[in-house]
């Protein structure tokens, strides 16, 4: 193997996987998680149907969004601190982990008290002193991959986080941009087994971002479990077209249930464990 920038994150500094285990729900090589939810937050009644969904299709992992970095200011940008609350009454209610993206320092400490991984979204990919102060909480970090960063981009951001002495990354490939304009972004099928290959984290795919058309993220989704994916990130929501974000490309609870059907039987498939 040659010898690339990043230490920590390579496998000539750690050969045997790292799974990264959340109140008894493992992340990593050998399992396959599906880590389902809405773009974000909208309503108390929204986001409490999707996670009654997800819950009662026996998954464990459940994402929403409380601060949307978006591409205009007039976009709606999420609940905010406002949806603090339905994720306590989520995880009381349901026993769900939470994932959720932490885009401001100021944030953390309440985010401490309801969210299980604190994910990093591609923006701040390259944030340095914001990955630093987010490690130092100790928590599960899952960092996607910048849309216009390269693997080792990647991996060296991972390397931020890993030299403040937290080991539970979780890199997520969500897709890149390219010269081609029929899909959101070009999903990166090379980057999964080649990050198996680099790193000992765990790796996860966003099909959702990866594509942005509702009717291929199952699709792309299942590649991404035979390229050798540990887990899918996907948008769900319980009426997709009137949803105020990302709505395009946020499959139906039906279609989630569909997907997971066809995720086990690549499990069985490749000798792993749906988790």
């Amino acid at each position: 193997m040659p010898d690339y920038p990043f230490k920590l994150a390579s496998r000539k500094y750690k050969k045997e996987d790292t799974i990264i285990n959340i109140n008894g729900n493992l992340i990593g090589e050998g399992y396959v998680c599906l880590i389902a939810g809405p773009c974000t937050v909208e309503t108390r009644e929204q986001t409490f149907e999707v996670a009654e969904g997800v819950e009662q299709l026996g998954l464990k992992f459940f994402r929403g969004g409380l601060f949307k970095g978006r591409t205009s200011p007039y976009g709606f940008q999420g609940l905010k601190d406002k949806g603090f609350e339905i994720f306590k009454e989520i995880k009381n209610a349901l026993g769900l982990v939470i994932v959720s993206e932490v885009t401001s320092s100021s944030y953390i400490p309440q985010m401490m008290e309801c969210v299980d991984i604190l994910q990093i979204g591609s923006r701040n990919m390259q944030n340095y002193e914001f990955l630093k102060e987010v490690a130092r909480t100790k928590k599960p970090i899952l960092l996607k991959r910048h849309f216009s960063a390269n693997i080792e981009e990647l991996l060296l951001a991972a390397e931020f986080i890993l030299l403040e002495g937290n080991e539970q990354v979780i890199l997520c490939e969500r897709g890149i941009k390219t010269f081609e304009p029929m899909t959101r972004n070009t999903f990166d099928i090379n980057a999964i087994p080649l990050l198996k290959e680099l790193t000992h984290l765990p790796v996860i795919a966003d099909p959702s971002h990866g594509t942005g058309i509702r009717s291929i993220v199952n699709s792309v989704g299942k590649a991404a479990i035979m390229a050798g994916a540990d887990g899918l990130i996907v948008e769900v929501h319980n009426n997709p077209d009137q949803a105020l974000c990302d709505g395009f490309q946020s499959i139906t609870l039906k279609m989630l249930s569909e997907l997971l059907k066809d995720t086990k039987a690549i499990c069985d498939l490749l000798g792993k464990k749906f988790n």
